[in-house]
């Protein structure tokens, strides 16, 4: 099978290459995939560069996680050959090639009407909006969320989610195309970060109140900005840190605006509570299948763009989610 595969921690759009390897073998907790789609995420840059809190030693494939279908797989974990599944991969046998092992017992069956490329669109960005919004932050509908970060992948999808939730939502991001994309999402209100006050903005909208409800993937110094920006008992979702600089909160301040700072790790549950997390994927798939929201995939990549376009996502020159099919 062709592969990517890096040989050397380092950026993989200069240390990436394509390699002939044999199918990856399975273990009995494991199955193999004939990849259709992987998503780009962020975090496959960082495992790339060994700066990643999962590490893997070179050399591998990245790609976190992938969709596709069942070539080979131990009967006791329900999946059929020739089923379609979504799931993370298992190192060294990462998504970015033409096969993949995923996890078995953390691997869903995706339902027949939802193509691959929209299951592997919305597995990582409303999975994670799911846990953030439902799971973490207890949004309830009327209620305001500001998005950080609208135009990103996990950004992206929590403006849908606040939004189809019943959410008065406000969009931040970067530059007059990243705000556009924001409102055909369905943002109330959307703030161009390279122009606008983000604080005075929000605070003009709300009437002095702020928002009930923070999403922050960014970190850095949009924190310090949103958590002025949170009502009395507003909860502020620590997502991730896109910006690469990891804030921290005085804690006086929640004390006296009496708001919560509240972590948001996806992939915890998934080791303390599958129930939960297939929950939310029945959820997400159902959502998806009905049109309440969709996958917000604004670009899909055959197997050569690969390293060029892990660099525009680490330049943030990207929208959405970046899909890879190996075969396109």
């Amino acid at each position: 099978m062709k592969a990517w595969q890096i040989a050397s921690l380092g950026d993989p759009w200069d240390d990436l290459a394509v390699v002939d390897l044999d199918s990856p073998p399975t273990e009995p907790e494991t199955v193999r995939i004939r990849v259709e789609a992987t998503d780009l995420n962020f975090a496959d840059i960082l495992q790339c560069q060994g700066s990643y809190q999962i590490k893997l030693t070179p050399p591998f494939t990245p790609g976190m996680n992938a969709t596709g279908i069942v070539l080979e797989a131990n009967p006791t974990l329900g999946f059929a050959i020739g089923e379609r599944i979504v799931g993370p991969t298992v190192g060294p046998f990462g998504g970015y090639a033409e096969e993949a092992i995923l996890l078995g017992e953390r691997s869903h069956a995706v339902p027949r009407k939802l193509d691959a490329v929209s299951a592997m669109g919305a597995h990582v960005t409303h999975g994670t909006a799911w846990f953030a919004l439902h799971q973490r932050g207890k949004v309830q509908p009327g209620e305001t969320v500001l998005v950080l970060a609208a135009a990103g992948g996990v950004g992206s999808a929590a403006v849908q989610m606040a939004s189809a939730f019943g959410c008065w939502v406000a969009a931040a991001a970067a530059g007059k195309q990243k705000t556009a994309f924001c409102r055909e999402l369905g943002a109330d209100l959307v703030v161009d970060y390279d122009g606008d006050d983000l604080y005075q903005g929000i605070m003009d909208a709300t009437d002095g109140r702020g928002v009930d409800v923070v999403y922050d993937p960014v970190g850095g110094r949009y924190f310090d900005i949103a958590r002025r920006l949170l009502a009395f008992e507003g909860r502020l979702l620590v997502v991730g840190f896109a910006s690469g600089d990891i804030p921290s909160a005085p804690a006086n301040h929640a004390l006296v605006k009496n708001y919560s700072v509240v972590g948001v790790h996806m992939g915890a549950y998934r080791e303390r509570d599958l129930p939960l997390v297939q929950r939310c994927y029945t959820e997400v798939h159902a959502a998806l299948l009905a049109g309440t929201y969709r996958p917000v995939v604004t670009e899909t990549i055959g197997f050569d763009a690969l390293p060029q376009t892990l660099k525009r996502l680490a330049d943030r020159q990207t929208m959405g989610r970046i899909v890879f099919i190996p075969t396109q």
